[in-house]
């Protein structure tokens, strides 16, 4: 009677142990889905980011074509953006299209038909619509890296991350200056002020006589 015992408490502990790293692994493996999932997110926005710029750019060109370097930087980034092969490479890309984005906005404050042509507008609230649905999915998508990322490095779930190949995933990191939102004001620009009148000169001093 008591080796059945035994048998019985020992089998119900490596039943439970079996559980438990049951469980271990498939929020491993639960984690790594919810990552990529979460990546998708943003890998559509990205995409969505990268169709608006040909369009802008054609727009730009016909009211500010010498704007050359402007214009190839924006192209360049956008470029950039498309060939990341990592999160890490597609934010970095991200926020040097960003920069270019504002660079482009601060131009077209000098010529005002560019600022008032329908499509301009059109796509310039487009790219900011698409640059906050970017700064969500982002968030969505860090805090599922830095859940999975703890289960891959902290005990005991670490040995089964290092037995099964469960790498940390990167993060989507937006530099400081790019967490600023696209913008550029519409608005016309303000009358200069008037001149203040000229003082009155002062008046000439009678002539003594002699």
């Amino acid at each position: 009677m008591a080796i059945l015992i035994t048998v019985i408490v020992i089998v119900a502990v490596v039943v439970v142990i079996g559980f438990i790293l049951a469980g271990m692994y498939n929020g491993l493996v639960q984690g790594r889905l919810r990552v990529r999932e979460a990546w998708s997110g943003i890998d559509v926005q990205l995409k969505r980011r990268a169709s608006l710029i040909p369009n802008l750019v054609e727009t730009v060109k016909g009211y500010a074509a010498h704007e050359r370097e402007v214009l190839e930087n924006v192209t360049r980034a956008r470029a950039m953006l498309q060939q990341a092969g990592s999160p890490a490479q597609a934010a970095e890309a991200n926020n040097m299209l960003t920069q270019t984005l504002r660079s482009l906005f601060a131009v077209a404050e000098n010529y005002p038909n560019l600022k008032a042509n329908e499509n301009f507008r059109q796509l310039q609230e487009e790219l900011t619509d698409t640059e906050d649905k970017i700064a969500y999915a982002r968030q969505f998508y860090n805090t599922n890296v830095l859940s999975y990322n703890t289960k891959t490095q902290t005990f005991p779930s670490v040995i089964f991350a290092n037995l099964f190949g469960f790498k940390p995933e990167e993060f989507f990191e937006a530099e400081e200056e790019a967490r600023q939102d696209v913008h550029v004001s519409f608005a016309p620009a303000a009358a200069p002020a008037p001149a203040p009148p000229p003082a009155n000169p002062p008046a000439t001093p009678p002539a003594s006589s002699t």
